[in-house]
Protein backbone atom coordinates (compact mmCIF):
# COMPACT_ATOMS: atom_id res chain seq x y z
CA UNK A 1 0.00 0.00 0.00
CA UNK A 2 1.50 3.61 -0.89
CA UNK A 3 -0.27 6.56 0.73
CA UNK A 4 -0.04 9.99 -0.65
CA UNK A 5 -0.59 12.76 1.60
CA UNK A 6 -2.04 15.55 -0.65
CA UNK A 7 -3.90 17.78 1.83
CA UNK A 8 -4.12 18.54 5.66
CA UNK A 9 -0.42 17.62 5.65
CA UNK A 10 1.34 19.62 8.13
CA UNK A 11 -1.61 22.13 8.03
CA UNK A 12 -5.15 22.17 9.10
CA UNK A 13 -7.08 22.41 6.14
CA UNK A 14 -7.82 20.59 2.78
CA UNK A 15 -7.83 17.18 3.62
CA UNK A 16 -6.99 14.94 0.96
CA UNK A 17 -4.96 11.07 1.77
CA UNK A 18 -4.76 9.17 -1.59
CA UNK A 19 -4.33 5.03 -0.82
CA UNK A 20 -3.00 2.96 -3.74
CA UNK A 21 -4.08 -0.65 -2.29
CA UNK A 22 -3.70 -3.77 -5.12
CA UNK A 23 -3.71 -1.50 -8.25
CA UNK A 24 -6.99 0.41 -7.40
CA UNK A 25 -6.70 3.95 -5.77
CA UNK A 26 -9.18 5.05 -2.67
CA UNK A 27 -9.31 8.50 -1.49
CA UNK A 28 -10.02 9.67 2.15
CA UNK A 29 -11.33 12.92 1.73
CA UNK A 30 -11.99 15.37 -0.75
CA UNK A 31 -11.81 18.92 1.60
CA UNK A 32 -10.98 22.67 0.75
CA UNK A 33 -7.64 23.87 1.50
CA UNK A 34 -8.62 27.40 3.18
CA UNK A 35 -6.47 30.20 3.44
CA UNK A 36 -5.21 33.19 1.41
CA UNK A 37 -7.78 33.88 -1.64
CA UNK A 38 -5.08 34.08 -4.43
CA UNK A 39 -3.63 30.95 -2.62
CA UNK A 40 -6.31 28.90 -2.29
CA UNK A 41 -8.10 29.39 -5.66
CA UNK A 42 -5.24 27.57 -7.78
CA UNK A 43 -4.69 25.07 -4.97
CA UNK A 44 -7.92 24.02 -5.12
CA UNK A 45 -8.41 23.79 -8.65
CA UNK A 46 -5.47 21.58 -9.38
CA UNK A 47 -5.46 18.25 -7.89
CA UNK A 48 -2.00 16.20 -7.67
CA UNK A 49 -3.85 12.96 -8.97
CA UNK A 50 -6.54 12.47 -11.87
CA UNK A 51 -10.12 12.39 -10.66
CA UNK A 52 -11.09 9.99 -13.04
CA UNK A 53 -8.18 7.83 -12.26
CA UNK A 54 -9.76 7.11 -8.40
CA UNK A 55 -12.07 4.16 -8.27
CA UNK A 56 -13.56 4.65 -4.86
CA UNK A 57 -13.89 8.00 -2.07
CA UNK A 58 -14.51 8.01 1.42
CA UNK A 59 -16.05 10.53 3.85
CA UNK A 60 -15.22 10.79 7.05
CA UNK A 61 -17.69 14.12 7.95
CA UNK A 62 -19.04 17.17 6.34
CA UNK A 63 -16.90 20.22 7.21
CA UNK A 64 -15.58 21.92 3.72
CA UNK A 65 -12.28 20.96 4.92
CA UNK A 66 -13.32 17.55 4.07
CA UNK A 67 -15.46 17.33 1.90
CA UNK A 68 -15.62 20.99 -0.03
CA UNK A 69 -14.03 19.93 -3.18
CA UNK A 70 -15.68 16.98 -4.20
CA UNK A 71 -17.58 18.88 -6.46
CA UNK A 72 -14.35 19.77 -8.60
CA UNK A 73 -13.77 16.24 -8.89
CA UNK A 74 -16.83 14.84 -10.15
CA UNK A 75 -16.72 18.14 -12.72
CA UNK A 76 -13.05 16.74 -12.97
CA UNK A 77 -14.46 13.17 -14.40
CA UNK A 78 -14.91 11.14 -11.28
CA UNK A 79 -17.89 9.06 -10.94
CA UNK A 80 -17.39 6.52 -8.45
CA UNK A 81 -19.14 6.23 -5.00
CA UNK A 82 -18.91 8.53 -2.30
CA UNK A 83 -19.05 6.64 1.08
CA UNK A 84 -19.96 8.38 4.14
CA UNK A 85 -22.23 7.11 7.10
CA UNK A 86 -26.03 8.07 6.71
CA UNK A 87 -25.76 11.68 8.40
CA UNK A 88 -23.21 12.57 6.87
CA UNK A 89 -24.48 11.46 3.56
CA UNK A 90 -27.63 13.96 4.50
CA UNK A 91 -25.58 16.96 5.72
CA UNK A 92 -22.79 17.33 3.05
CA UNK A 93 -25.58 17.71 0.14
CA UNK A 94 -26.77 20.73 2.38
CA UNK A 95 -23.06 22.05 3.20
CA UNK A 96 -21.79 21.75 -0.35
CA UNK A 97 -24.78 23.39 -1.98
CA UNK A 98 -24.52 26.07 0.20
CA UNK A 99 -20.20 26.33 -0.32
CA UNK A 100 -21.17 26.44 -3.76
CA UNK A 101 -23.56 29.48 -3.40
CA UNK A 102 -20.29 31.33 -1.68
CA UNK A 103 -17.30 30.37 -5.10
CA UNK A 104 -20.32 31.96 -7.01
CA UNK A 105 -20.13 35.05 -4.24
CA UNK A 106 -16.77 35.01 -3.87
CA UNK A 107 -16.13 35.02 -7.83
CA UNK A 108 -18.52 37.57 -8.48
CA UNK A 109 -17.04 40.15 -6.34
CA UNK A 110 -13.57 39.53 -7.35
CA UNK A 111 -14.32 39.78 -11.03
CA UNK A 112 -15.81 42.94 -10.30
CA UNK A 113 -12.24 44.66 -9.80
CA UNK A 114 -10.94 42.71 -12.64
CA UNK A 115 -13.30 44.20 -15.05
CA UNK A 116 -12.48 48.00 -13.68
CA UNK A 117 -8.81 46.52 -14.40
CA UNK A 118 -9.26 45.63 -17.87
CA UNK A 119 -8.56 41.83 -16.77
CA UNK A 120 -10.66 38.86 -18.14
CA UNK A 121 -13.51 37.43 -15.09
CA UNK A 122 -12.36 34.14 -13.05
CA UNK A 123 -14.94 30.95 -12.92
CA UNK A 124 -15.94 30.01 -9.43
CA UNK A 125 -14.12 27.02 -8.15
CA UNK A 126 -17.50 25.53 -8.69
CA UNK A 127 -20.90 26.43 -8.93
CA UNK A 128 -24.57 25.34 -6.78
CA UNK A 129 -25.15 22.69 -9.92
CA UNK A 130 -21.89 21.40 -9.47
CA UNK A 131 -22.53 20.70 -5.68
CA UNK A 132 -25.91 19.19 -6.49
CA UNK A 133 -24.32 16.80 -9.28
CA UNK A 134 -22.29 15.04 -6.21
CA UNK A 135 -25.40 13.85 -4.55
CA UNK A 136 -26.10 10.77 -6.99
CA UNK A 137 -22.60 9.58 -5.75
CA UNK A 138 -22.91 9.56 -2.26
CA UNK A 139 -23.92 6.07 -0.75
CA UNK A 140 -24.93 6.35 2.89
CA UNK A 141 -23.68 3.57 4.69
CA UNK A 142 -25.04 2.74 8.96
CA UNK A 143 -22.20 2.86 11.64
CA UNK A 144 -20.37 -0.73 12.37
CA UNK A 145 -21.37 -1.92 9.31
CA UNK A 146 -18.89 -3.85 7.21
CA UNK A 147 -18.71 -2.82 2.92
CA UNK A 148 -16.40 -3.20 0.15
CA UNK A 149 -14.81 -0.64 -0.92
CA UNK A 150 -12.36 -1.81 -3.71
CA UNK A 151 -11.03 -5.47 -3.76
CA UNK A 152 -9.33 -6.38 -0.80
CA UNK A 153 -10.61 -3.77 0.84
CA UNK A 154 -13.60 -3.58 3.54
CA UNK A 155 -14.21 -0.68 5.28
CA UNK A 156 -16.78 0.29 8.73
CA UNK A 157 -17.62 3.62 10.08
CA UNK A 158 -17.37 4.16 13.81
CA UNK A 159 -18.46 6.94 15.71
CA UNK A 160 -15.75 9.71 15.74
CA UNK A 161 -18.19 12.37 18.34
CA UNK A 162 -16.50 15.21 15.86
CA UNK A 163 -19.98 16.77 14.64
CA UNK A 164 -23.36 15.47 13.56
CA UNK A 165 -22.46 12.06 10.98
CA UNK A 166 -18.67 12.27 11.51
CA UNK A 167 -16.79 8.73 11.69
CA UNK A 168 -13.25 7.36 12.00
CA UNK A 169 -12.76 4.56 9.15
CA UNK A 170 -11.34 1.06 9.86
CA UNK A 171 -10.15 -0.23 6.95
CA UNK A 172 -9.29 -4.02 6.69
CA UNK A 173 -6.99 -4.75 4.18
CA UNK A 174 -6.19 -8.35 2.18
CA UNK A 175 -3.01 -7.63 -0.19
CA UNK A 176 0.19 -9.42 -1.53
CA UNK A 177 -0.44 -12.39 0.91
CA UNK A 178 -0.96 -10.09 4.12
CA UNK A 179 -4.04 -8.84 5.78
CA UNK A 180 -3.94 -5.71 8.19
CA UNK A 181 -5.85 -2.78 9.23
CA UNK A 182 -5.50 0.77 8.43
CA UNK A 183 -7.45 2.95 10.81
CA UNK A 184 -8.44 6.99 9.93
CA UNK A 185 -9.47 9.07 12.49
CA UNK A 186 -11.08 11.58 10.71
CA UNK A 187 -11.30 14.90 13.10
CA UNK A 188 -11.65 13.35 16.81
CA UNK A 189 -14.30 14.67 19.01
CA UNK A 190 -14.37 15.12 23.08
CA UNK A 191 -16.26 13.31 25.62
CA UNK A 192 -18.94 14.80 27.47
CA UNK A 193 -19.53 16.99 24.78
CA UNK A 194 -23.91 17.89 23.82
CA UNK A 195 -26.04 15.84 21.62
CA UNK A 196 -23.40 13.37 20.40
CA UNK A 197 -21.38 10.06 21.56
CA UNK A 198 -18.27 10.17 22.85
CA UNK A 199 -15.53 9.02 20.11
CA UNK A 200 -14.86 4.95 19.52
CA UNK A 201 -11.31 4.33 20.36
CA UNK A 202 -9.20 2.60 17.14
CA UNK A 203 -8.57 -1.48 18.10
CA UNK A 204 -6.79 -3.73 16.51
CA UNK A 205 -4.75 -1.40 14.19
CA UNK A 206 -1.31 -1.44 12.49
CA UNK A 207 -1.18 1.70 10.76
CA UNK A 208 -2.97 4.59 12.08
CA UNK A 209 -3.37 7.87 10.51
CA UNK A 210 -4.92 10.38 13.18
CA UNK A 211 -5.58 14.24 13.27
CA UNK A 212 -3.39 16.11 15.68
CA UNK A 213 -5.30 19.62 15.61
CA UNK A 214 -4.29 20.25 19.40
CA UNK A 215 -1.66 17.98 19.91
CA UNK A 216 -0.38 20.84 22.21
CA UNK A 217 -2.55 21.61 24.79
CA UNK A 218 -5.34 20.36 26.86
CA UNK A 219 -9.41 21.80 26.76
CA UNK A 220 -11.04 23.10 29.70
CA UNK A 221 -14.19 20.77 30.75
CA UNK A 222 -17.09 21.58 28.96
CA UNK A 223 -19.23 21.87 31.97
CA UNK A 224 -17.25 25.22 33.08
CA UNK A 225 -18.38 26.50 29.37
CA UNK A 226 -21.83 25.83 29.89
CA UNK A 227 -21.84 27.46 33.46
CA UNK A 228 -20.05 30.76 31.66
CA UNK A 229 -22.39 30.75 29.10
CA UNK A 230 -25.55 30.23 31.70
CA UNK A 231 -23.89 33.46 33.70
CA UNK A 232 -23.69 35.57 30.31
CA UNK A 233 -27.23 34.64 29.55
CA UNK A 234 -28.73 35.29 33.13
CA UNK A 235 -26.51 38.48 33.61
CA UNK A 236 -27.36 40.28 30.02
CA UNK A 237 -31.22 39.75 30.13
CA UNK A 238 -31.05 40.35 34.03
CA UNK A 239 -30.25 43.88 32.65
CA UNK A 240 -32.99 44.14 29.69
CA UNK A 241 -29.80 43.76 27.15
CA UNK A 242 -29.29 41.12 24.38
CA UNK A 243 -26.68 38.56 23.87
CA UNK A 244 -25.60 38.01 20.15
CA UNK A 245 -23.76 35.19 19.46
CA UNK A 246 -21.82 35.13 16.03
CA UNK A 247 -22.08 30.93 15.88
CA UNK A 248 -20.62 28.61 13.23
CA UNK A 249 -23.90 26.90 11.64
CA UNK A 250 -23.39 23.33 11.60
CA UNK A 251 -22.24 22.22 15.56
CA UNK A 252 -21.78 24.74 17.44
CA UNK A 253 -25.13 26.49 16.66
CA UNK A 254 -26.82 23.08 17.77
CA UNK A 255 -25.32 22.60 20.94
CA UNK A 256 -25.99 26.07 21.99
CA UNK A 257 -29.08 25.81 21.20
CA UNK A 258 -29.33 22.47 23.60
CA UNK A 259 -27.84 23.92 26.32
CA UNK A 260 -30.12 26.99 26.30
CA UNK A 261 -32.89 24.36 26.24
CA UNK A 262 -31.30 22.86 29.07
CA UNK A 263 -30.97 26.03 30.79
CA UNK A 264 -34.90 27.29 30.15
CA UNK A 265 -36.45 23.96 31.27
CA UNK A 266 -34.50 24.16 34.74
CA UNK A 267 -35.45 27.35 35.37
CA UNK A 268 -31.75 28.12 35.66
CA UNK A 269 -32.33 31.44 32.79
CA UNK A 270 -34.88 33.81 32.46
CA UNK A 271 -38.03 32.79 29.77
CA UNK A 272 -36.67 35.58 27.00
CA UNK A 273 -37.24 34.48 22.99
CA UNK A 274 -34.05 32.91 21.70
CA UNK A 275 -33.61 33.54 17.63
CA UNK A 276 -31.61 30.99 15.54
CA UNK A 277 -31.42 32.87 12.35
CA UNK A 278 -29.28 31.73 9.51
CA UNK A 279 -30.61 29.72 7.07
CA UNK A 280 -27.93 27.28 7.10
CA UNK A 281 -27.84 27.18 10.67
CA UNK A 282 -32.01 26.30 10.14
CA UNK A 283 -31.32 23.56 7.60
CA UNK A 284 -28.43 21.77 9.69
CA UNK A 285 -31.00 21.89 13.03
CA UNK A 286 -33.72 20.00 10.73
CA UNK A 287 -31.18 17.24 9.92
CA UNK A 288 -29.83 17.21 13.12
CA UNK A 289 -33.52 16.49 14.15
CA UNK A 290 -33.93 13.78 11.45
CA UNK A 291 -31.02 11.92 12.50
CA UNK A 292 -31.89 11.01 16.77
CA UNK A 293 -29.78 7.71 16.06
CA UNK A 294 -26.45 9.70 16.50
CA UNK A 295 -27.02 11.27 20.00
CA UNK A 296 -25.97 10.31 23.36
CA UNK A 297 -27.60 8.51 26.40
CA UNK A 298 -27.75 11.66 27.92
CA UNK A 299 -29.64 13.47 25.11
CA UNK A 300 -31.97 10.81 25.05
CA UNK A 301 -33.13 10.60 28.41
CA UNK A 302 -33.36 14.43 28.18
CA UNK A 303 -35.56 14.27 25.34
CA UNK A 304 -37.75 11.60 26.87
CA UNK A 305 -38.43 13.60 29.86
CA UNK A 306 -38.92 16.77 28.13
CA UNK A 307 -42.39 17.95 27.36
CA UNK A 308 -41.52 18.58 23.86
CA UNK A 309 -39.68 15.27 23.31
CA UNK A 310 -36.95 17.59 21.05
CA UNK A 311 -33.31 18.39 22.07
CA UNK A 312 -33.31 21.52 19.28
CA UNK A 313 -36.89 22.55 19.78
CA UNK A 314 -38.55 24.65 22.94
CA UNK A 315 -40.82 27.45 22.76
CA UNK A 316 -39.01 30.52 23.07
CA UNK A 317 -37.06 28.99 20.39
CA UNK A 318 -37.44 30.52 16.77
CA UNK A 319 -35.62 29.54 13.45
CA UNK A 320 -35.67 31.96 11.42
CA UNK A 321 -35.57 31.40 7.40
CA UNK A 322 -37.03 34.49 5.23
CA UNK A 323 -35.25 37.90 4.90
CA UNK A 324 -38.26 39.49 6.50
CA UNK A 325 -38.33 37.16 9.97
CA UNK A 326 -34.64 37.94 10.07
CA UNK A 327 -35.20 41.75 9.82
CA UNK A 328 -38.68 41.36 12.16
CA UNK A 329 -35.94 41.02 14.76
CA UNK A 330 -34.53 44.16 15.02
CA UNK A 331 -37.72 45.14 15.82
CA UNK A 332 -37.89 42.73 19.14
CA UNK A 333 -37.75 45.08 22.17
CA UNK A 334 -36.00 43.90 25.61
CA UNK A 335 -34.34 40.81 26.41
CA UNK A 336 -33.39 38.13 23.68
CA UNK A 337 -30.50 35.85 21.96
CA UNK A 338 -29.98 35.69 19.00
CA UNK A 339 -27.44 32.87 17.51
CA UNK A 340 -26.56 33.79 13.71
CA UNK A 341 -23.76 33.16 11.31
CA UNK A 342 -20.68 33.76 9.99
CA UNK A 343 -19.15 32.12 12.78
CA UNK A 344 -16.00 34.58 12.65
CA UNK A 345 -18.51 37.54 11.65
CA UNK A 346 -17.12 38.07 8.34
CA UNK A 347 -20.26 37.34 6.34
CA UNK A 348 -23.85 37.12 6.57
CA UNK A 349 -27.06 37.89 8.76
CA UNK A 350 -24.86 38.31 11.95
CA UNK A 351 -23.74 41.42 10.68
CA UNK A 352 -27.19 43.18 10.76
CA UNK A 353 -27.35 42.13 14.46
CA UNK A 354 -24.06 43.46 15.36
CA UNK A 355 -24.84 46.71 13.86
CA UNK A 356 -27.87 47.08 15.23
CA UNK A 357 -26.98 46.45 18.73
CA UNK A 358 -23.43 47.09 19.34
CA UNK A 359 -23.50 50.77 20.45
CA UNK A 360 -25.91 49.49 23.17
CA UNK A 361 -24.57 48.99 26.61
CA UNK A 362 -27.07 46.65 28.08
CA UNK A 363 -26.04 44.07 25.19
CA UNK A 364 -23.19 41.41 25.27
CA UNK A 365 -21.59 39.61 22.05
CA UNK A 366 -20.41 36.22 23.32
CA UNK A 367 -17.32 34.89 21.14
CA UNK A 368 -17.69 31.09 21.36
CA UNK A 369 -15.00 29.64 18.93
CA UNK A 370 -11.21 30.44 17.91
CA UNK A 371 -11.48 34.02 15.81
CA UNK A 372 -9.03 34.15 12.83
CA UNK A 373 -6.59 37.20 12.73
CA UNK A 374 -8.31 40.22 10.68
CA UNK A 375 -11.64 39.26 10.88
CA UNK A 376 -14.44 41.19 12.27
CA UNK A 377 -14.73 38.19 15.51
CA UNK A 378 -11.24 38.90 16.13
CA UNK A 379 -11.61 42.85 16.26
CA UNK A 380 -14.44 41.82 18.88
CA UNK A 381 -12.72 39.10 20.61
CA UNK A 382 -10.16 41.84 21.23
CA UNK A 383 -12.88 44.27 22.43
CA UNK A 384 -11.56 46.93 19.99
CA UNK A 385 -14.08 50.67 20.66
CA UNK A 386 -14.33 50.96 16.66
CA UNK A 387 -14.72 48.42 14.42
CA UNK A 388 -16.59 48.69 10.95
CA UNK A 389 -19.41 46.45 9.74
CA UNK A 390 -20.44 47.25 6.18
CA UNK A 391 -18.18 49.82 5.67
CA UNK A 392 -19.22 51.71 8.41
CA UNK A 393 -17.44 53.05 11.65
CA UNK A 394 -19.19 51.96 14.47
CA UNK A 395 -18.52 52.49 18.30
CA UNK A 396 -18.93 49.70 20.80
CA UNK A 397 -20.49 50.33 23.98
CA UNK A 398 -22.24 46.26 24.02
CA UNK A 399 -19.77 44.31 26.57
CA UNK A 400 -17.97 41.13 24.84
CA UNK A 401 -17.40 38.43 26.58
CA UNK A 402 -15.59 35.18 25.39
CA UNK A 403 -15.89 31.62 26.01
CA UNK A 404 -13.65 28.53 25.57
CA UNK A 405 -13.53 25.03 25.90
CA UNK A 406 -16.52 24.10 23.39
CA UNK A 407 -13.80 23.20 20.88
CA UNK A 408 -14.99 19.57 18.85
CA UNK A 409 -11.40 18.75 18.72
CA UNK A 410 -10.01 16.11 21.04
CA UNK A 411 -7.06 18.16 23.16
CA UNK A 412 -3.56 16.28 23.80
CA UNK A 413 -4.98 13.81 26.60
CA UNK A 414 -7.35 12.57 24.33
CA UNK A 415 -5.26 11.87 21.12
CA UNK A 416 -2.57 10.33 23.61
CA UNK A 417 -5.15 7.92 24.61
CA UNK A 418 -6.40 7.92 21.15
CA UNK A 419 -2.83 6.45 20.21
CA UNK A 420 -2.50 4.55 23.29
CA UNK A 421 -5.36 2.05 22.66
CA UNK A 422 -3.40 0.86 19.99
CA UNK A 423 0.02 1.21 21.26
CA UNK A 424 1.06 -2.77 21.26
CA UNK A 425 0.26 -3.47 17.71
CA UNK A 426 0.34 -0.77 15.35
CA UNK A 427 3.33 -0.31 13.39
CA UNK A 428 2.87 3.30 12.28
CA UNK A 429 1.22 6.42 13.24
CA UNK A 430 1.11 9.20 10.67
CA UNK A 431 -0.25 12.88 12.47
CA UNK A 432 -2.15 14.74 10.08
CA UNK A 433 -4.56 17.95 10.20
CA UNK A 434 -2.30 19.75 12.42
CA UNK A 435 0.33 22.19 12.21
CA UNK A 436 4.10 21.78 13.69
CA UNK A 437 3.17 23.18 17.25
CA UNK A 438 0.16 20.37 16.92
CA UNK A 439 2.53 17.61 15.90
CA UNK A 440 5.67 18.05 17.57
CA UNK A 441 4.49 18.14 21.47
CA UNK A 442 1.97 15.12 20.55
CA UNK A 443 5.07 13.27 18.77
CA UNK A 444 7.10 13.31 22.07
CA UNK A 445 4.40 12.13 24.04
CA UNK A 446 2.97 9.61 21.85
CA UNK A 447 7.10 8.30 21.66
CA UNK A 448 7.42 8.71 25.75
CA UNK A 449 4.52 6.46 25.87
CA UNK A 450 6.02 3.83 23.87
CA UNK A 451 4.88 4.29 20.49
CA UNK A 452 8.47 5.07 18.36
CA UNK A 453 7.32 5.19 14.59
CA UNK A 454 5.46 8.31 14.66
CA UNK A 455 5.46 10.52 11.41
CA UNK A 456 4.60 14.39 10.34
CA UNK A 457 4.34 13.92 6.95
CA UNK A 458 5.10 16.83 4.39
CA UNK A 459 2.66 17.70 1.65
CA UNK A 460 2.44 15.18 -1.07
CA UNK A 461 4.96 13.13 0.76
CA UNK A 462 4.80 9.17 -0.33
CA UNK A 463 4.78 6.65 2.54
CA UNK A 464 4.86 2.77 1.39
CA UNK A 465 3.48 0.41 4.21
Amino acid sequence: MNIHFHGAAQTVTGSQHLLEINGHKLLLECGLFQGRRSETYERNRHFHFDPKDLDAVILSHAHIDHSGNLPHIVKDGYEGPIYATKATAHLVNLMLMDSGHIHESDAAYVNKKRARRGQPPIEPLYTQVDAAHVAQYIVGVPYDEQFEVIPGVTAHFVDAGHILGSAAVALDIQEGGRSYRLWFSGDIGRRDMPLLRDPVLPSNTDYLLMECTYGDKAHRDPQLAFDEFRKVVTETTARGGKVIIPAFAVGRTQELVYYLHQMVDSGDTPRVPVFVDSPLAVNASDIFRAHPEVFDEETREFMRNDKHNAALGFEMLTYTRSVEESKAINLIEGPAVIISASGMAETGRILHHLRNNIENPLNTILIVSWQAPHTLGRRLAERQEQVKIFGEVYHRRARVETIGGLSAHAGQSMLIEYAAAVKDQVKKVFLVHGETRGAQPLMEKLKDSGISEVYFPEPHSLFEV
